[in-house]
């Protein structure tokens, strides 16, 4: 009726009473023969007695959360009991019955209440000698009610101090019981995201590793086959120089095998072989020198600034830069001199690459295939890849320059 409380047991409430108010009901008919009085009074408020805890209390389960009728049914029962103690005082060893039925039916405070008047009626029951006519007599009664009141009432207030522990305890394990629901939702919700999460991961590497194969294909196979294609289509032209077909031959075979080398390096993800014992202002010196004379075009190449060391990504992305560029330039510009510039800036390396050759509207790159194609793109991957920029510039008749910027790498201080 206030929360988790202390309560006697059921059997406590529904046989003790019973039995004490039998037994009593028993004694009193042998007593009051042998004083020669009926006891037919007292057994008849013996029967109200068993009547009003049937109907109040045993049999209307429904009463016993209803606070009005819990508190008329203790009141009568109190009444009765002073009635059957005045007449008499035998009837207060039935007093353990009304403190069982004080912790059962009245909620805190007014438990405190009903526990004084019984222990009322259990000094009325103790001081049934007492002569209550004089003075020493009152004080007497009031002593005995006292010993009865304050430790049946200190009892109740331990109680009740004991019943706020408990509720308080069942309050925290209550709140830790919705706190491991709620962490084992969490985790559940967690670990499929984690699921989730890797799921998306898989699928982005997947997509980075076919992207990353695409741009190496592009870079090798690609670029090798069109320049197996000019040789051959040169040696074909060569009609009967001999030494001119069989030079083109040559040089088919040398960038079919280069290629092929190129292509395994790339599966294994290993270093263009340019890079591989070089570094990258020689790796581009040794492209635009083998890619000179293929296609009989000078390339002048130059490095400013100093040298440093760059992360290995980057001079991959940067070789692979100038080797598109200069396939663009063999495919599509037509041009008689090439320069390729590798600055070493304070933030930054940069590479570009000019031509003389015959250009394009800018504005048209992203719809022309033939200048736009994968290659571009590619590149421009790779490059914003390492938090780049590639910048495209050119203009019909003007010739075209790409310039490929990237982070250089930071020289840690000594500590």
């Amino acid at each position: 009726m206030d929360g988790a409380v202390t309560r006697p047991p059921p059997v406590v409430t529904g046989v003790v009473p019973y039995a004490l108010l039998a037994v009593l009901a028993v004694v009193t008919v042998p007593i009051r023969w042998a004083h020669g009085t009926s006891p037919a009074v007292d057994l008849a408020l013996c029967a109200l007695t068993a009547v009003w805890m049937l109907g109040g209390f045993t049999l209307r389960p429904a009463w016993r959360e209803r606070r009005p009728a819990m508190a008329v049914f203790f009141a009568g029962l109190v009444v009765i009991m002073m009635v059957l103690v005045v007449r008499a005082p035998w009837f207060g060893f039935f007093t353990p019955a009304g403190y069982i039925f004080a912790f059962e039916v009245l909620p805190w405070p007014w438990r405190q209440a009903g526990v004084a008047s019984v222990a009322v009626v259990a000094g009325t029951a103790q001081s049934y000698a007492v002569d209550m006519s004089t003075v020493m007599g009152l004080v007497t009664y009031a002593a005995v009610v006292a010993a009865n009141a304050i430790p049946m009432c200190a009892f109740a207030w331990h109680a009740r101090r004991d019943d706020r522990r408990n509720e308080e305890r069942l309050r925290a394990l209550e709140e830790a019981r919705e706190a491991n629901r709620r962490l084992e939702e969490t985790l559940a919700e967690n670990a499929a995201l984690h699921e989730r999460l890797v799921a998306r991961a898989r699928e982005a590497g997947v997509h980075d590793e076919r992207q990353r194969m695409a741009r190496e294909i592009h870079d090798t196979l690609a670029q090798g086959f069109t320049g197996v294609i000019s040789q051959l289509r040169a040696a074909e032209q060569a009609g009967d120089d001999p030494a001119g077909w069989r030079r083109h031959l040559t040089a088919a075979a040398g960038l079919a095998r280069e290629s092929l080398s190129e292509a395994r390096r790339s599966v294994d993800a290993l270093r263009p072989e340019p890079l591989r014992a070089a570094r990258l202002e020689e790796a581009l010196a040794s492209v635009a020198g083998r890619w000179s004379d293929l296609h009989g075009v000078p390339v002048r190449v130059t490095t400013t600034g100093t040298a440093r060391p760059m992360p290995p990504e980057a001079e991959v992305a940067l070789l692979r830069a100038a080797q598109e560029a200069l396939a663009n330039v063999a495919k599509h510009a037509g041009a008689t001199r090439v320069g390729l510039t590798l600055s070493y800036l304070e933030d930054e390396v940069a590479l570009d690459v000019r031509d003389d050759g015959s250009g394009f509207d800018p504005a048209r790159l992203g719809s022309d295939a033939a200048r736009a194609g994968f290659g571009l793109e590619a590149m421009r991957q790779r490059i914003e890849g390492l938090s780049g920029t590639l910048a495209v510039e050119s203009e019909p008749g003007a010739g075209t320059g790409i310039s490929a910027r990237v982070p250089a790498a930071r020289e840690e201080a000594c500590p």
